[in-house]
């Protein structure tokens, strides 16, 4: 793989040999690679190796060059400029530069299973008719547009029919791109199909009450019938026609109603709200026709799950926090399911879910993973100290970082100027922001990471910035427990660039302490098995030792404890079938109910699933090396049977049971001593007891 960088014009720093020492690769320093070194770039994409172009102001330009001279080296492009070199702290960023470059050389996610949308153009425009069909004007040309007439509005209808048009009460509209499906009730008197356009029931109408829509208002109209009279030959206006439930299938949906269809954040692919300024959504909206594919972003794990168990709800995490309504609850299948087609691919189900059950395919979290670790074991490799992660969107995040640098090079030796993106943030972009959670920010400070700061913008859902919030809590709960000092997590919400001065004033306070050592385990696809290794690390390196628990945050903790109330538990063992993970079980050799705190994800399965309500969450961090081993929560003295002496309950659970049969008319004498047995004493006493009536002594 070959690296170009250059300096644009000499307007950044570059330090071409000590990049050229962190990349062990000889760099040559260019100053104007898309102008008058052009020769130099195709040379380089010539040799057919991968190459890395540390410019992405000028990516369409090389991409065009290379095609021109039949070039199909793949080609990489880095922004080392708005990101680094122009800022204040320039002359001291060659560290973040060379970390920004190490991570571009990383190959890319291996292919994943896709999700295929086919279209073919078939468009539904929903408003009023007047705005419908100058949006339809503006469509026509490549999709085959029907109307859905939401009145007459202020321009009303054309005299041509240009367009099909539907009228009537709209009752559902569901689906995606290339499957939408539509159920509405036709319900007006004037038949729209039937309607010439004539114009003569609105001339006839003393009530004003048909519109240019050609639909009659019926709260207006006094029904004197002079519209009937006059459409009779057309005979479209029949008061007295029964109303008719229509469905029908589109590909396409432009709604122009100030309400949406949809009221999830993430809107299905293939529906366009649009309010007629935005002509760019417009315009990619209206190239969708054809055959499409996206990866299919998740990977479930029903065994994982700890959604419900025997018919007890547990976790919701992810359907709580799902932008798009891509999730549900299958309760009688005792999980959650999700529709591909509407998954928009945020990953923040897997951030949340606590158990691992939910995962993040593309890319998938040991990608992640090596992205951290080369990122910032190149940073501190080549001088690098208290890196702070900037994890951002590829949108509104990259575009906001791109105008900060921007702005301190236009700025350049004022006073109050912009300072730019400081020399120890690492700008790292994500597919999206709500990807990453606690396991692998916490393995970013194991692996020596400062701070863990994540950039919002208007872009990402609501409930995402709460989800986030929740998983920060956790995080820096854990941390402070264990001793390191300062904050190392925050969520930074800005509109646009000049909201990221906020930088300056985190960066004036000490960066937050790190672990001694710096981790070097891989990221694992499984996210309890990260957050596991993530938290050795951190423990066994903690400031400050001690076998305490840590106290953590109820909202959001997928670790703790149970507590138990031995008074009124009977040992019933119903929590142990209930819990997802393994962290409650019992013992075949004598009465115990055990616990393993590792294993623990504070579903709460068991504490709703126990009938005497003995059982409580304890969100906690727990210190001590019992934590990953079996704890007896309860034990008891084990009932014997009075025949044949085997235990076979608790003498807690028995004698209850029959302090509360005691005196029921089918559990007298006889009956109420078997309980005292075992199953197959049970079985011995009534076929050997001589006031017993059996089967074969019933007579026909």
């Amino acid at each position: 793989m070959t690296t170009l960088i250059c300096d644009c014009n000499q307007t950044m720093p570059l330090d071409p040999r000590a990049l050229s020492a962190s990349l062990n690769e000889p760099l040559t320093l260019h100053s104007s690679l898309c102008r008058r070194q052009a020769a130099e770039f195709l040379q380089a994409a010539g040799k057919g190796d991968e190459l890395v172009v540390a410019c992405t102001q000028e990516t369409r330009l090389f991409n065009e060059l290379a095609d021109q001279a039949h070039l199909s080296a793949p080609i990489k492009f880095v922004n080392i400029r708005e990101t680094g070199g122009w800022s204040r702290d320039a002359a001291k960023a060659s560290p973040k530069i060379a970390a920004l470059l190490a991570v571009a050389h990383l190959p890319e996610p291996e292919p994943v299973a896709t999700v295929t949308y086919k279209s073919a153009g078939r468009t539904l425009i929903i408003g009023e008719l007047g705005a419908a069909e100058q949006a339809a004007a503006l469509l026509g040309d490549t999709l085959d547009v029907t109307l859905f007439t939401q009145g007459a509005g202020d321009l009303g209808a054309a005299q041509e029919r240009r367009y099909p048009v539907l009228g009537g009460q709209l009752q559902t509209l569901t689906g995606w791109l290339g499957a939408f499906e539509l159920a509405w009730q036709q319900d007006n008197p004037i038949d729209l199909d039937l309607c010439t356009r004539c114009n003569a029931c609105l001339a006839a109408c003393p009530e004003d009450a048909i519109g240019l829509d050609y639909q009659i208002d019926l709260r207006a109209c006094d029904a004197n019938r002079a519209c009937v009279k006059v459409c009779k030959v057309a005979g479209a206006i029949d008061f007295n026609r029964t109303p008719q439930d229509h469905s029908d299938s589109f590909d396409l949906v432009l709604d122009l109603r100030a309400t949406p269809a949809f009221s999830q954040h993430a809107k299905p692919q293939g529906y366009l709200h649009w309010d007629g300024r935005d002509l760019k959504a417009l315009l990619a909206w209206r190239e969708l026709v054809g055959e499409f594919e996206k990866p299919k972003f998740f990977n479930y794990k029903q065994k994982l799950c700890a959604h419900s168990r025997n018919d007890k709800l547990g976790c919701t995490a992810c359907i709580d926090v799902c932008s798009a309504s891509a999730i549900s609850s299958d309760f009688k299948r005792q999980q959650i399911k999700v529709n591909p087609n509407l998954c928009v691919g945020c990953g923040t189900c897997s951030t949340v879910c606590p158990t691992g059950a939910m995962g993040f395919a593309y890319p998938p979290a040991s990608d992640q993973g090596v992205k951290l670790k080369t990122l910032l074991a190149t940073y501190q490799r080549s001088g690098g100290r208290d890196a702070a992660l900037l994890l951002h969107s590829q949108g509104q995040g990259a575009q906001c970082i791109s105008d900060l640098g921007r702005a301190a090079q236009l700025e350049k030796g004022q006073k109050d100027g912009t300072h730019g993106v400081p020399a120890r943030v690492l700008p790292v972009a994500l597919w999206h922001t709500a990807s990453t959670g606690l396991d692998l920010w916490l393995t970013a400070v194991a692996y020596g990471a400062a701070n863990v700061w994540v950039l919002l913008t208007d872009e990402e859902a609501p409930q995402y910035a709460e989800a986030l919030r929740e998983q920060m809590a956790v995080a820096q709960a854990i941390l402070a427990g264990l001793g390191y000092q300062g904050t190392h997590f925050r969520l930074l919400q800005v509109r646009d660039a000049r909201d990221l001065a906020m930088l300056d004033r985190d960066l004036q306070a000490a960066p937050a302490q790190t672990p001694a050592r710096h981790a070097g385990f891989a990221v694992q696809s499984d996210k309890r098995a990260t957050l596991e290794l993530a938290l050795d690390h951190l423990i066994s390196h903690a400031p400050k030792p001690g076998t305490a628990p840590i106290a953590l945050p109820a909202s959001g903790s997928p670790l703790g404890g149970l507590v138990i109330n031995k008074d009124t538990c009977t040992l019933c063992l119903s929590c142990v079938n209930a819990c997802p993970a393994g962290a409650l079980a019992d013992n075949t050799q004598t009465p115990q109910l055990r616990f393993i705190e590792k294993n623990c994800v504070q579903c709460g399965l068991c504490v709703k699933t126990c009938p005497e309500q003995a059982l409580k969450l304890v969100p906690q961090l727990n210190l001590a090396p019992q934590r990953r081993e079996h704890v007896v929560l309860n034990e008891m003295q084990p009932y014997a049977c009075v025949r044949c002496g085997k235990p076979f309950g608790t003498l807690k659970g028995i004698e209850g049971m029959l302090g509360k049969l005691a005196g029921h008319s089918m559990f007298q004498g006889a009956a109420l001593e078997r309980l005292k047995m075992c199953g197959d004493c049970r079985v011995i006493d009534i076929y050997s007891a001589d006031n017993e009536i059996k089967i074969t002594d019933i007579k026909s």
